[in-house]
């Protein structure tokens, strides 16, 4: 899949190019309202395009595609300006952040990140702050349009019909599958060292002057450590219950006490409040790995798993009732397929545990021993019991077995229709001109090589890939 903001993700591979300062004289190619393209700028962009790709070779109808697509970019920051569509701070300042660590990662160390660059980590986000806000900006214009599209289903049989049968793709082997997750909870001694040690650092916070920033990034297990325990504006039905409730409860600037949650023990500070929504930094004091109670999982597993077997249990009222998946376990611990939100998952997409799982899973209603693998964002070691729902063997695709999959597939060439007869409408209301001669070719014949994708936002399911790359 294509990286999110490739002027950025490439540099691995333009290193050089992202280390050289630009010329002082260069060539204004084309202007949208009060913004100006220059040449340099489209320049870079086919070249990280280029790169990105690998099977691509430049040639001029890209060079002018990607003139076209920055232009459609300016048109949408116009509309968002037009429409009032915001970004704040908080959302560049999470995302920037969240790039720079990736980027740090890949690298080793922070020193490594500014010597390739040429920039101090503080001089690298000041640069680029703004392009990522102008892109957050494009993808949230792009996906309110695309929210008001729908499809009937005369539509989707028209597109199905369509495709001539034997063009028809093969739908591998899927499953429908369901689980029930359980993480091993702390040993008593562990919980209470971890506990403490959360307790000292709030102590340290309130009556030493302690900066709760600097001790999250020197103790908290949490993600967002190297930020100093920062999280943007959330709804609390994004965050763990408890985490939600005790920084509901707080005034603006106020520590909580110790809160406890599965992912351990929390000190959190809120800092901003609007409507449902929450800004808070934190501490977060996990408990070790390897001084969790596995066997307290297995057992509640294995007892969970008798009773459906053999006591008559239904595993979906189970799994509401006991699954600490807080994704799955309301849905009855139906498990569905990342990419597309359908029930039934490709077995070949399955991550290597869970698939190593389902294929000791012969019929339809098999319930698979307890296992552990990693769960969560922070991959916590945890235990699940997986259950066959159903298994559907490879087959060439049909409107009756995987209407829904048809029926994404027409949806996101409407909306891609749509999408570019809509800006291509809302250039004709904003001054838009070339300071060049531009040839003439159909926008519609290459996918946008600068659609931004921005982790967080939703997209109906089946949308993932609304802008498919270059094949």
């Amino acid at each position: 899949m294509r990286s999110l903001f490739i002027f950025l993700f490439t540099f691995l591979l333009t290193v050089s190019a992202m280390g050289q300062q630009r010329q002082v004289a260069d060539q204004i190619v084309a202007v949208v309202n009060d913004h100006i393209i220059l040449k340099s700028d489209v320049d870079q962009r086919v070249f990280e395009f280029v790169q990105q790709m690998r099977d691509e070779t430049f040639d001029e109808q890209m060079w002018f595609y990607v003139l076209e697509s920055m232009i459609d970019n300016y048109v949408l920051v116009e509309k968002a300006r037009i429409d009032s569509v915001i970004v704040s701070d908080a959302e560049v300042d999470r995302i920037l952040n969240q790039r720079i660590d990736e980027l740090v990662q890949q690298l080793g160390n922070e020193q490594e990140l500014e010597r390739t660059f040429g920039q101090s980590i503080v001089e690298i986000k000041a640069e680029y702050s703004e392009q990522f806000r102008q892109d957050l900006l494009v993808n949230r214009v792009r996906q309110l349009k695309i929210s008001r599209i729908n499809i009937t289903r005369p539509e989707v049989v028209e597109f199905f019909n369509a495709i001539p049968a034997d063009s028809l793709p093969i739908i591998p082997e899927s499953v429908s599958l369901s689980q029930i997750t359980v993480i091993p909870p702390p040993k008593a001694e562990a919980r209470e060292n971890a506990r403490n040690l959360a307790a000292q650092l709030r102590d340290s916070i309130l009556h030493h002057s302690a900066s709760l920033e600097e001790l999250a990034r020197r103790y908290s297990d949490g993600p967002t450590a190297s930020q100093g325990g920062g999280l943007p504006m959330l709804n609390a039905t994004d965050l763990l219950p408890e985490y939600a409730a005790a920084a509901a409860a707080l005034d603006q600037g106020e520590i909580s006490e110790v809160v406890s949650t599965a992912q351990g023990y929390h000190i959190i500070r809120l800092n901003e409040r609007q409507g449902q929504r929450i800004s808070t930094h934190h501490i977060l004091i996990s408990v070790p790995e390897e001084e969790l109670d596995e066997e307290y999982a297995i057992e509640k597993l294995t007892a969970i798993r008798d009773s459906v077997m053999h006591q008559g249990k239904s595993f979906a009222d189970m799994a509401r009732t006991h699954s600490d998946d807080r994704n799955t376990g309301p849905a009855g611990g139906r498990l569905v397929d990342p990419q597309t939100g359908q029930r039934f998952i490709p077995v070949n997409q399955l991550d290597p545990a869970l698939y190593r799982t389902v294929l000791l899973l012969e019929e339809p209603g098999d319930i698979s021993p307890p296992r552990s693998y990693q769960y969560g964002e922070d991959n916590k070691r945890a235990f699940r019991t997986v259950k066959l729902n159903e298994r559907v063997e490879e087959h060439r695709a049909n409107l009756e077995q995987d209407y829904q999959l048809i029926r994404n597939f027409a949806l996101q060439q409407k909306s891609q229709q749509i999408l570019s007869e809509w800006i291509m409408d809302l250039r004709d209301e904003m001054f838009v001109e070339y300071r060049i001669r531009v040839p003439e070719y159909d926008p519609m014949d290459m996918p946008d090589p600068l659609a931004p994708e921005i982790p967080g936002d939703t997209n109906t399911p089946g949308q993932q890939e609304l802008y498919p790359e270059t094949n």
